[in-house]
């Protein structure tokens, strides 16, 4: 993933996010939460006493909820990976969590990690560790602003808070973004930015929460969402491609029998498949679906 993604640094050099999916065990969580932003660390000279405090209040909580915390590890100095053992209401937990001032739970999910920063793929890796990281499957983004801030919380992928295990990463326009957000806000689902991607997140994450397979999901957004879009969606257990009617948005698929890889460019995958290979441009409407 951070050789792929640092090749299409110039697709983007403002942020990289990755999307992780690891091993599960029973009743154990991530979560992967900030506690200030990057740039405080320039701004405010008290920022790191604010960190700690926090970082206290995040701990009496998780406590107080009847969580326990297996294990913390502090990749930056305002970024917190929790693992948890916890039998509750994780979306209580969550939503407890960002009760507290300055706290921002960027993922919570028994396979997903979401973990995304400013700086290129290869600074962003190295700095949270990720050449150890073991999994299954993965989704990442370089991005360039072009509609929304340059921060963290407006970088890709995006988690639909506070389902676990949904991610999403997205290259296109959303036209009908603010109609479709006010819908989802009134079935009770929370908007964590502006950024019209994060729609796609919380999109799919309700049509799963209704029942709908995530092929039917990917199949609806089609007919239901405008604009110029392909975008990915990870689960647990899937991997997702949609693709609008227009297919304006380029997508590079290559398959074979151990491997799946797609990439808004051939470099991409020309990174990790050093080696003459095929490679396909799903279609209009195009949708796929692969298992774990």
């Amino acid at each position: 993933m951070t050789s792929m993604l640092q090749s299409l640094k110039h697709r983007g050099p403002d942020s990289t996010g990755f999307a992780v999916y690891g091993v599960t065990t029973p009743d154990e969580y991530i979560m992967r939460l900030k506690l200030a932003e990057a740039e405080d660390l320039e701004t405010d000279y008290k920022i790191h006493d604010k960190i700690r405090e926090r970082q206290g209040l995040v701990d009496s909580r998780l406590s107080e909820l009847g969580a326990e915390t297996l294990d913390v590890a502090e990749p930056r100095p305002y970024a917190f990976r929790y693992r948890l053992r916890y039998a509750g209401d994780t979306k209580q937990l969550a939503t407890d969590i960002e009760q507290i001032e300055g706290a921002e739970v960027l993922s919570f999910g028994s396979a997903l990690e979401l973990i995304k920063d400013l700086g290129d793929a290869t600074q962003v890796s190295g700095q949270y560790g990720l050449g150890t990281f073991r999994g299954t499957h993965a989704i990442g983004h370089t991005r360039m602003a072009t509609e929304s801030d340059v921060d963290i919380r407006s970088a890709h992928p995006y988690w639909a808070y506070p389902y676990n295990d949904i991610s999403v990463v997205h290259n296109g326009q959303i036209t009908n973004y603010w109609i479709m957000r006010r819908e989802m806000e009134r079935l009770g689902h929370r908007f964590m930015s502006n950024c019209d991607s994060e729609l796609l997140a919380v999109y799919t994450a309700n049509n799963l929460e209704q029942g709908a397979s995530l092929l039917d999901s990917l199949k609806a957004s089609i007919k239901e969402i405008d604009g110029v879009f392909t975008y990915l969606v990870a689960t647990d257990s899937e991997l997702g491609l949609a693709k609008d009617t227009m297919a304006a948005k380029p997508m590079v698929l290559y398959e074979s029998d151990d491997l799946v890889a797609l990439a808004s460019e051939e470099v991409a995958i020309r990174a990790i498949v050093p080696r003459e290979i095929d490679t396909s441009d799903p279609y209009d409407e195009e949708v796929r679906v692969w298992q774990r």
